[in-house]
């Protein structure tokens, strides 16, 4: 590992643009269960809850849920040294965007500027007819479903359901950000998301050297990865960083 660490180290610092692909994993550290797989929220909860369809045609249900999922839950949850990493190699030159498939803000709590969010993010809420965007606030989830206090509409929260497109400008900037990387970081995604899972095999046809951060292999590391370091992403970016000062 300790090898692998100083190779890392000197692909980063010689890179004109690092760019960081992160899943599910990264929030791990914070107490937020992935999706799917062992201990993941779908086991528990039905995902019917955020289908599109099911949503409008069921608000009242849809909220109960989500409600208690991303925020009565997920809410608590604070940013890990992993994120810091992340945001410090920004502040430090060293990294030029982060693309997330996550919806929990924790990276731009960290302190990251440049965050293309593929799947949306949980902290706002949408109006699902004149589209005016909302910030969480204490009073938004004393009546539910919460409704637009513009116009009266169901808001619903400003990230990607089931039957919803990704949103552009976060698809293209992410697709650009790959297609213009020396080196591409992916930290605890497994690729079993599509199309967010296309990122890290663009940068790689478009000839940057993918680095692997995760505690298992996924279905990139006998596929496109070139450096796989098997650990925990606070640990193992801790590591990178140290190398970096």
């Amino acid at each position: 590992m300790e090898n692998k660490i100083k190779e890392v180290v000197e692909l980063i610092k010689n890179s004109k643009r690092t760019t960081a692909f992160t899943g599910a994993g990264i929030s791990v550290e914070s107490g937020i269960p992935p999706f799917r797989g062992e201990g993941g929220l779908w086991n528990k909860y039905d995902p019917i809850v955020l289908d599109l369809n099911y949503f409008f045609s069921n608000p009242r249900e849809s909220w109960s849920v989500i409600k208690e999922i991303f925020y009565d839950f997920f809410g608590t949850a604070k940013f890990n040294r992993a994120h810091e990493v992340l945001a410090e190699m920004e502040k430090q030159n060293y990294l030029s965007a982060v693309i997330t498939q996550n919806i929990d803000n924790l990276h731009q709590e960290a302190g990251s500027k440049v965050v293309h969010e593929f799947h949306g993010n949980s902290k706002t809420l949408i109006c699902t007819s004149c589209n005016n965007r909302f910030p969480i606030t204490d009073n938004v989830f004393k009546k539910l479903p919460p409704k637009c206090e513009d116009c009266g509409s169901l808001l619903k929260p400003d990230f990607i359901f089931f039957g919803e497109g990704i949103p552009q400008q976060a698809y293209q900037k992410s697709i650009e950000a790959a297609q213009n990387s020396d080196v591409f970081i992916v930290i605890g995604s497994t690729g079993e998301v599509m199309p967010a899972s296309q990122m890290p095999v663009i940068a790689k046809q478009n000839g940057a050297t993918i680095i692997e951060i995760n505690p298992n292999t996924s279905n990139y590391t006998s596929g496109i990865t070139d450096i796989f370091l098997q650990g925990k992403a606070g640990e193992v970016l801790d590591l990178v960083m140290r190398g970096l000062e």
